[in-house]
């Protein structure tokens, strides 16, 4: 199962297995933490990783959109590492952004890495944005929402053990009024749904999507563990 449909907050809302968001009632797709050319940063800084990241991102990201066809692209803040990552972009990579925000409204929200985003690929820049009666922002807010509140930022994984063995997984986190969105960058790593950056954010307690090898896997945390010491392997099917 590729999608998975429920309800938050009375509204549907449908969990895609790429890590994006899809708001049927309003046709918008959300996503968050690309975090193009990050590859390219560190390499920069002497530590040399495969320089394809935002290739394989933005193929995902184009893959979701045609699926979905949304009318109202959201892109939730660190779609770029840096500040001059945009200038980093190959002319193939730059011309499926471009591509992307001419078909449809695309917004890019600012985030900690990129607070304004570059004019020359297009969309329009927001701090935060109410559609639907969701508010689609970077980071959660520091105290309770308002109202339903979508997120990124934090990059969430879950880490479990099924049968002996290990597999630490990125995921969807909700709970309340609040869902934090999985990081869908291909290199930006994951924080543990454990660690008290999340646990503080949701106090009456939370469950987590996790993105699996064909389906998300709903878990409470009760199921999850911090991160081990030692390598894990994941479980067939994850």
């Amino acid at each position: 199962m590729q999608i998975l449909p429920l309800r938050f907050n009375r509204l549907e809302l449908h969990l895609d297995l790429s890590g994006a968001l899809w708001f049927p009632g309003e046709r918008v797709l959300a996503v968050a933490d690309l975090h193009l050319e990050k590859g390219s940063s560190y390499a920069r800084h002497g530590q040399m990783l495969p320089p394809y990241d935002s290739a394989l991102t933005l193929r995902r990201l184009q893959s979701a959109v045609t699926r979905f066809r949304p009318r109202l692209l959201i892109a939730l803040g660190d779609s770029f590492h840096d500040k001059a990552a945009a200038s980093r972009l190959s002319a193939a990579d730059a011309a499926v952004v471009r591509n992307l925000s001419d078909q449809i409204d695309f917004v890019w929200v600012g985030g900690n890495h990129d607070p304004k985003p570059p004019k020359h690929l297009g969309g329009r820049g927001v701090a935060e944005i109410d559609v639907g009666g969701l508010m689609f922002r970077h980071e959660a807010s520091g105290v309770v929402p308002e109202q339903p509140e979508i997120s990124g930022h934090y990059h969430p994984v879950a880490s479990l053990s099924v049968r002996g063995v290990g597999f630490r997984q990125r995921c969807f986190a909700l709970g309340g009024r609040r869902m934090v969105l999985p990081a869908f960058g291909a290199y930006a790593g994951g924080l543990n749904v454990l660690d008290g950056a999340f646990t503080q954010l949701f106090p009456g307690g939370f469950e987590v999507a996790a993105l699996g090898k064909e389906r998300l896997h709903r878990f409470l945390p009760d199921r999850l563990r911090m991160d081990p010491q030692i390598p894990t392997h994941r479980v067939k099917g994850f």
